[in-house]
């Protein structure tokens, strides 16, 4: 990747915008005196530019920061801890520091998040996913400073990108099932419409479905994500009142597999023999659960790793890369029946 140009200055917004750099400073304060539409004009030329205003004490861009800024979708999902831990402890050792922001699964949050942390001008930027709002897209290519998309495959980064297919991985949960011998599979996830990692999961499976010639309508929304243990339990009912010959399931996650074995466990369905589980992220509940769950690793970890390695890279004035990870299949107790 080549290297950012400078970013937008208060003095190019003034000059498009045909006012004085202190106009432009005060119109993109929250209290100001500005006119109206002369605060929607600066606010126009702000954002085609992408820049966004510098809330730190005059001089800051003489010193470092010293912090990179990431944004996750979830507090409690331990794939994010996890990449968060190996992100963590790369920079610490370069003397960096994590500034963290909570997005919801929202792209509207996002772009206020990451617009608040452009503000104090982090050394990098770190986000979850390849899914932008316009805006928030703009301001990241104009930042100046490395930005880096995780957790997924990106075919065109903003800048550069650690991650791995969504798609693929659930086509390998497909093909563990095919070669079981299971022809009526389902598929449990989230809302489609804001978990963009779920969607790619979800997509997968009914692509490579359909390139095994089987059906692919056994789908069931979990709700809002993330998809708890809860709404797994809730969501595996449904698949089986709706569909009751469903002979096996992929779940958008292992905590959502774990609360669709535990429903089957209480109603007397036998998991494996009766209907075959499969989650996905191997989260450690998947290793202790009662059968243990077959999942996908996606190697959390090294993702944040991968990430604080192709910042630091950047920082000395390498190029940066995109560095794919390798899903891997973890075939448990859930899915291979104990029949004979």
């Amino acid at each position: 990747m080549n290297v950012k140009n400078n970013p937008p200055t208060m003095d190019d917004v003034a000059k498009m915008a045909g006012v004085s750099r202190m106009t432009v400073s005060r119109a993109l304060k929250p209290d100001t005196s500005v006119k109206l539409i002369t605060r929607e004009r600066i606010k126009k030329v702000a954002d085609e530019l992408g820049y966004v205003l510098n809330s730190n004490a005059s001089g800051f861009a003489s010193h470092k920061s010293g912090f990179v800024a990431v944004t996750i979708p979830s507090v409690n999902n331990a794939n994010f801890a996890d990449t968060l831990t190996g992100l963590t402890d790369k920079l610490h050792a370069a003397g960096l520091q994590i500034l963290l922001g909570y997005t919801n699964y929202s792209l509207e949050k996002e772009e206020q998040v990451i617009e608040q942390f452009l503000q104090r001008r982090p050394e990098a930027i770190v986000v979850t996913g390849g899914s932008h709002t316009k805006r928030c897209e703009n301001l990241l290519k104009k930042s100046s400073i490395p930005v880096i998309e995780i957790w997924d495959q990106i075919k065109n980064p903003i800048d550069a990108c650690v991650g791995f297919s969504n798609a693929t991985a659930a086509a390998l949960m497909v093909d563990h099932f095919v070669e079981q011998g299971y022809k009526k599979i389902g598929f449990i996830g989230g809302d489609e419409n804001r978990d963009t990692r779920g969607l790619d999961r979800r997509s997968g499976f009914i692509d490579r479905l359909n390139d095994h010639g089987l059906e692919s309508h056994r789908l069931v929304s979990a709700g809002t994500p993330p998809v708890t243990v809860k709404a797994g339990g809730k969501s595996i009912q449904k698949m089986l009142d709706k569909w009751p010959e469903t002979e096996a399931v992929m779940c958008v996650s292992d905590l959502s597999a774990f609360g669709a074995i535990s429903h089957c466990i209480r109603s007397g369905i036998n998991v494996p023999d009766t209907l075959a589980i499969a989650g996905f992220g191997d989260y450690d509940i998947s290793e202790v659960s009662n059968p243990t769950i077959t999942t996908v690793n996606v190697s959390a970890n090294e993702i944040g790793v991968e990430a604080a390695n192709l910042i630091l890279n950047r920082l000395m004035g390498k190029a940066l890369t995109v560095k794919k990870i390798t899903p891997q299949l973890l075939i448990r107790e859930s899915t291979i029946p104990t029949q004979t």
